[in-house]
């Protein structure tokens, strides 16, 4: 049983917008359901005024896409829904076609973990328009907030520069799964341990946590606290120290680490949540060295994000582990992540492909037609482009070297023989059957690592970041020129010829 699948029932195809199964309605009325359709899940920009993003939440989606079916009682109560009119909302028939519906798409993806750039698609899915449309929404969501988190967390294991970075953030998570595919994502964006406990069960992610003021508050004395919790747990000691005084306290979790030293044990560290962080880290680890505890750990926490972190580094704080919570959890700066979902093909049974692309007053919401595959080109270890090309199954083509920005003609690059190269959207699902094994959640976060140091360190600044480069290879151009032309009713500019 897969982590979706232990939290609710099997089947949760009713996670959609209404539209969506009104548009399914409509194709299935009209006899347009028969057309097969691609799709593209992409997003515009990188999240938090950044220069990456981390591609998030597949699993999650292969678990949804795996159970996906209408039972029973999720048509029962599509059939009580009434329109405008006070007229049942859907025919019969229909109904009775969403029950034997299956998801028979192909659908291919960027793998979980790798670093992604705006514009280029992390999911595309091809099959009958209906069962197409239809999973929009739910990828959208499992991919927009695991993507958001975990390009949150890389931010901050960035700024840590090696730190462990520990995830607090189940008490201000959006929800009960809001919280858990938030600790997941955090991990694979590069948080070494979460306090959430169920999150641990399910997904393997390492569980760490000690006790928090109410623990202190309940003695006498802070000392007693300290004591009392070494006596119940003298292997798991980091002590809170700020619950009155942090220097007191430093110095009260010494005395009870001299007690725990003599007995075999050792203390952990101890944990700063208020205050000049950056001052009372230096205080406590002048005391705890002097006192011979240079192992123990100083914990800081108190709503750390990226910057903050920064920031502390350069002030010379002696922080060893980070504790973030809200501002990772929630995403904090940036609300959602942006990803959308286009048509970008359609065609009759056995016939040709024909593009489609949305225009918009903004050139930047002006989507991409086609099949479309990612080639992300490389000079040595590092990164250097990546080009999105038309893949056309009927013809086998291989993109031209020359790419284009869509938004300014003359910025192009040529990516020579010299520079190798990868195809990033890889089969996920043939006909609705799931053809790639599951990976384990520590190797999707070694991934991240590894990728994250294959980008140039323009890109990973967290202010005025180097624009990476994504563009589209010269005939993807050409048939995104050529389309907007006519859909604006203009003539063919002659351009290409």
């Amino acid at each position: 049983m897969n982590a979706l699948e232990s939290l609710y029932r099997p089947s949760l195809a009713l996670l959609t917008d209404l539209y969506q199964l009104t548009m399914a309605h409509a194709h299935w009325k009209t006899g347009s359901y028969r057309k097969e359709a691609v799709f593209h899940l992409y997003f515009r920009n990188n999240p938090f005024g950044g220069g990456f993003t981390v591609a998030c939440g597949l699993t999650r989606a292969k678990e949804f896409l795996s159970n996906f079916r209408f039972e029973d009682n999720d048509l029962l109560y599509l059939r009580t829904l009434l329109g405008e009119e006070g007229a049942r909302l859907f025919d019969e028939g229909f109904i009775e076609y969403l029950r034997e519906l299956t998801l028979e798409c192909d659908i291919d993806a960027v793998d979980e973990g790798r670093i992604v750039f705006p514009g280029a698609p992390l999911v595309r899915v091809r099959g009958p328009i209906i069962a197409a449309q239809l999973i929009e929404t739910p990828l959208l969501n499992v991919v927009n907030f695991e993507t958001l988190i975990a390009t949150k967390a890389a931010r901050m294991a960035i700024a840590a520069r090696g730190d462990p970075v520990m995830e607090f953030g189940l008490r201000r998570a959006q929800g009960i799964d809001g919280a858990l595919a938030a600790s997941r994502a955090a991990y694979i964006g590069g948080c070494s341990a979460t306090s959430n406990v169920l999150a641990g069960k399910l997904f393997g992610i390492p569980v760490k946590g000690t006790h928090s003021h109410s623990w202190v508050m309940a003695f006498g004395s802070e000392m007693e606290s300290f004591e009392q919790f070494a006596k119940a747990s003298p292997g798991n000691c980091v002590f809170l120290v700020d619950t009155f005084h942090s220097l007191d306290g430093i110095a009260h979790a010494i005395e009870v680490g001299k007690t725990l030293k003599a007995a075999g044990h050792r203390l952990g560290g101890i944990r700063l949540d208020s205050g000049d962080l950056a001052y009372l880290s230096i205080e406590a680890r002048r005391m705890l060295d002097e006192a011979g505890f240079p192992d123990a750990a100083i914990v800081a926490s108190n709503e750390l994000d990226e910057n903050i972190i920064t920031s502390l580094r350069e002030q010379g704080a002696r922080v060893s582990v980070w504790g973030v919570g809200t501002r990772l959890i929630t995403g904090h700066d940036q609300a959602a992540m942006g990803c959308v979902y286009k048509l970008s093909a359609v065609r009759d049974p056995g016939g040709p492909w024909h593009p489609r692309m949305k225009l918009s007053e903004q050139a930047a919401k002006v989507s991409n037609p086609g099949i479309q595959q990612v080639r992300r080109f490389s000079s040595g270890s590092e990164f250097a482009g990546d080009m999105i090309w038309h893949e056309d199954p009927d013809t086998k083509n291989e993109p031209s070297p020359l790419m284009i920005d869509p938004l300014d003609m003359t910025r192009r690059r040529v990516f020579t023989t010299d520079y190798a190269y990868e195809d990033l959207l890889k089969p996920i699902f043939r006909k609705g059957v799931l053809v790639c094994e599951p990976e384990p959640l520590a190797a999707v976060r070694d991934r991240v690592a590894e990728e994250l140091s294959n980008v140039h360190g323009g890109i990973k600044r967290f202010v005025n970041p180097h624009v990476y480069p994504v563009g589209l290879e010269e005939s993807l151009f050409k048939m995104r020129s050529d389309l907007m032309l006519r859909l604006r009713n203009l003539p063919p500019d002659g351009l290409f010829d």
